[in-house]
């Protein structure tokens, strides 16, 4: 197994965007590691950016993010009014986002897989990518029914940070929830 080390020059912090399309995409998608990157460097910063955070979602979008974010220093969340499902749509305005996103100049960047089945996840991996073109960039997937699973990284983890993501999301409303797929073994895999 390779091991990635982010290279950080002494006494500077890591400096995180994580990009979800919903509210609960970053948690779901990559918390486990995110739990785990703040035990690694508990000086990290995270930018938490959801694009699709109306209503009741919203508040669940900031619940997530600083149930996750823990004692780390969170920036946001940054909450956007697009509406679900229709994000190809209104992808100039999505784009601006992306440039607004640029002065953040993240070491490290969570985002959806570019081959994901849903074209709110993809729309967002392809504007990542297009615009942060020399940083590091890590995808995540979404457990879903139509198992479109296509990962190539995945991060090694003791146990302890995937149970606290899978019993942290418990205070996340729509995580809470019975669905298909998320179970704790889901997590754990």
């Amino acid at each position: 197994m390779q091991v990635l080390s982010l290279g950080l020059r002494s006494g500077r912090a890591l400096n995180v965007l994580c990009l979800g399309a919903h509210s609960d995409d970053i948690e779901i998608g990559c918390g486990g590691t995110i739990l785990h990157l703040t035990e690694q460097f508990p000086s990290c910063v995270l930018h938490w950016v959801v694009f699709s955070a109306l209503g009741v979602r919203a508040a669940e979008a900031k619940r997530g993010a600083e149930l996750f974010a823990g004692t780390t220093t969170i920036k946001g969340p940054v909450l956007k009014p697009f509406q679900d499902g229709f994000m190809p749509f209104v992808g100039a305005e999505i784009k601006a986002t992306f440039e607004e996103l640029k002065a953040i100049s993240p070491d490290l960047i969570f985002t959806h897989n570019r081959k994901d089945a849903h074209q709110d996840h993809r729309l967002i991996a392809e504007l990542t990518w297009n615009t942060f073109r020399d940083h590091l960039i890590l995808e995540y997937e979404i457990p879903k029914y139509d198992g479109d699973l296509a990962s190539q990284c995945l991060v090694r983890s003791s146990l302890e940070p995937s149970r606290r993501s899978f019993t942290t999301s418990g205070g996340v409303p729509s995580l809470s929830s019975p669905r298909d797929g998320f179970r704790q073994e889901t997590f754990l895999a």
